[in-house]
């Protein structure tokens, strides 16, 4: 090769060399834990994730918004949902004490049993304070396969209003646990109680009646069931459907069993399990004239939808009555928390108890008028025997 070739040519290698050299040493992979510093700067060695379970994770809220705590309700108060259980004369002081501080004008008791122990709950719940308690009476079961119990347990009614019971509570074990003597799942809608719920009607006496339970606890218990802490808690809430029939079966018989007695009112508890569902519930009251609710233990569905429920209600406000269901220790939040949900217009508050609603609550601001029939002026009118006096005209 001439010479004056060869200086080119060295350089042109020379040059290719330091080129290929370059860019493998940036693509190279970092050694171990060298990494190059993420774009934004440098940060130290990330620190693993902490794992908790979910029932310990409690987040402090950053939102600032106004607040209105409700700490008594604005208006005297009608609890339809209740099951005390005071067994003196000195608990009653005690509970009526209670009452008074949140504004609790009148409690219905819906656990006042049938027969002698009817009368002894009348007795304990009246003797001082007639005018604060209304006690409702309980299906007797026995001798349910024996000739003539349709008209025994239509008596047993009769006989228990005469002794001052005021209205009927049927707990969830009817249609759900209640067997027959073969083994036989009693039916809500089963006929040997048609002439219980005539007599009810007859009476003028209100039949409050819890059946199934929430829709989740139908459900699979897994990642996607939102009563999932519940039934971890709690795994004998769980409705298998093994061991049991469908929600959509044992609600149906309900609603069955109240168009079959159309001369008698009802009240399904706990917003027929359908405070999850507020169109279906308002098709169910269309089609139900005879079908009333109430709000126990289903706050958790009020509070996070508060459009649509303030619909609802205004709606539907001659059909809907207050109500709490369980109240022991008898801490005076749980019910605050019911006030704050329908008379404020306050965002993203705590619900009182996590296995319910991990989310939170929003007021549903209600109109005066409605409050007052939601309060009060509706059980005055499905309950007679409470003294109107006693509440705002």
């Amino acid at each position: 090769m001439k010479p004056k070739f060869l200086l080119p040519l060295l350089l042109f290698v020379s040059l290719a060399g330091w080129f290929a050299s370059s860019r493998m040493t940036a693509q190279a992979p970092p050694a171990p834990g060298q990494g190059a510093p993420p774009r934004g700067g440098p940060r130290g060695p990330r620190k693993p994730t902490t794992v908790m379970p979910f029932e310990e994770y409690d987040p402090k809220s950053m939102l600032v918004v106004p607040e209105h705590p409700v700490l008594k309700s604005k208006y005297p108060f009608v609890d339809v949902h209740h099951h005390p259980q005071a067994r003196t004369q000195e608990d009653v002081d005690a509970l009526v004490k209670d009452m008074d501080g949140i504004n609790l004008q009148v409690m219905v008791n819906l656990s006042g049993g049938f027969g002698d122990r009817l009368k002894k709950n009348v007795e304990i719940y009246q003797s001082r304070y007639k005018d604060r308690f209304v006690i409702f009476t309980n299906f007797d079961f026995a001798g349910i396969d024996e000739p003539g119990y349709s008209q025994k347990v239509a008596k047993q009614i009769e006989d228990d209003y005469k002794a001052g019971a005021r209205g009927l509570k049927i707990f969830k074990n009817f249609g759900m646990d209640l067997k027959d003597s073969k083994g036989e799942r009693v039916h809500t809608d089963d006929p040997r109680f048609d002439a219980a719920f005539e007599m009810c009607g007859k009476l003028g006496m209100p039949v409050l009646i819890h059946t199934a339970e929430p829709q989740a606890f139908f459900l699979p218990i897994d990642k996607h069931n939102e009563r999932w802490l519940e039934l971890e808690q709690f795994p004998s809430r769980a409705r298998p459907p093994e061991r049991y029939p469908s929600w959509e079966v044992l609600m149906q018989e309900q609603w069955n069993m109240f168009k079959r007695h159309p001369k008698t009112q009802f009240i399904s508890a706990h917003l027929s399990w359908l405070g999850s569902d507020l169109g279906r519930l308002s098709k169910l009251f269309d089609e139900i004239p005879n079908m009333n609710t109430e709000i126990g233990a289903v706050l958790y569905d009020i509070g996070r939808q508060p459009r649509a429920a303030h619909a609802f209600f205004t709606k539907y406000q001659d059909r809907i009555f207050f109500g709490k269901d369980a109240w022991e220790p008898r801490d005076p939040i749980e019910y605050q928390c019911y006030f704050r949900v329908l008379e404020s217009n306050d965002e993203y508050f705590d619900y009182y108890r996590k296995r319910h609603a991990f989310w939170k609550m929003y007021g549903i601001g209600l109109s005066d008028e409605v409050l007052k029939k939601i309060y009060y002026k509706n059980a005055l009118r499905l309950i007679p025997s409470i003294k109107a006096s006693q509440f705002p005209k």
